[in-house]
């Protein structure tokens, strides 16, 4: 097995890791899905951009992308905290201001049931 067919494995097992459809992580890779899946299975060689991409957006050791060695993810990543940046800035502003005061309003009823205990 080669190194390009090494890093096409793990691509796929960074985008299951991250419970994301192939379509999913192809958009915000911003490469089809056919792409993507040629990628998983080896059909398509890795370009540096490609993998720069996955490290800076999930935060994959880019070592162990390229190596298999180290730990696949950099350490201290919050995948929900992500996510949730990630759809808020997709938002428009009327939006973003309503999911803000939903989560006022979430954080004061859960003080008030942690008061009750």
């Amino acid at each position: 097995m080669d190194n390009y067919s090494g890093i096409n494995r793990r691509i796929g097992e960074i985008r299951k890791a991250l419970g994301l459809t192939q379509k999913k992580f192809a958009e915000c890779l911003k490469v089809s899905k056919a792409h993507a899946g040629a990628m998983e299975l080896g059909n398509r060689k890795v370009p540096e951009r490609i993998i720069k991409m996955i490290c800076f957006t999930y935060r994959v050791n880019e070592k162990w992308l390229k190596t298999g060695k180290g730990e696949m993810f950099e350490k201290g990543r919050d995948f929900r905290l992500e996510e949730v940046i990630a759809n808020f800035k997709k938002l428009d502003e009327l939006l973003q201001d309503y999911v803000l005061k939903q989560i006022r309003l979430t954080l004061e009823y859960q003080e008030k049931a942690n008061e009750g205990e």
